[in-house]
């Protein structure tokens, strides 16, 4: 996608639901499909310490990081773009734009808390207790916020699908040719 037709997907969701598995599904039909494309997981364009003063959230610092990753990706060519991780306010799809230069289309993952705390048990290990428990705190709040912010074009249910299965329809949604293809 190129010029003003252009937009970014983005995969929402609260913790466990599937966003990462489901990004990488994306990227292999797309590949499949002979569509050139960026994948960004944004949780790794904010994970540094200590956060500076003036941001304390590190979403400042996670925007300026998106940006300059997808300037390089764009250099290399036209492709579209596929992001996942956390909007679960018009501030944050905004942040979001500003940082890609284009429209965010936004689909949520959600799924029910038995498989979000099973999935989020298998992810963290004894190591990682304290990780566990604050996701696990936390995952039904933001799963409520971003369904009353309400920004996204399409809900999926992750409980019973595989992250291919996911992502088939994810891309059926926004390019029926492209799951004709794959």
């Amino acid at each position: 996608m190129t010029g003003s037709d252009a937009y970014a997907i983005f995969l929402n969701g609260s913790y466990g639901v599937g966003k990462t598995a489901t990004l990488d599904h994306v990227g292999d039909l797309l590949a499949a499909a002979g569509r050139p494309f960026a994948l960004m997981d944004v949780d790794w364009f904010h994970r540094s310490w200590p956060v500076a003063d003036h941001d304390p959230d590190n979403t400042v610092i996670e925007a300026q990081n998106i940006a300059a990753v997808w300037a390089s990706y764009r250099a290399a060519g036209p492709r579209q773009l596929v992001l996942s991780g956390v909007i679960a306010s018009r501030t944050d799809l905004h942040r979001y734009e500003d940082a890609v230069g284009m429209p965010v289309r936004a689909i949520r993952l959600v799924a029910e808390p038995p498989t979000v705390e099973t999935r989020l048990r298998r992810r963290y290990d004894a190591d990682q207790d304290h990780a566990l428990s604050w996701h696990l705190e936390r995952y039904a709040e933001l799963q409520e916020r971003q369904a009353r912010a309400d920004l996204d074009e399409v809900v999926l249910a992750t409980d019973c699908t595989t992250p291919a299965e996911v992502a088939r329809a994810v891309v059926a949604h926004f390019d029926s040719t492209v799951h004709d293809v794959v």
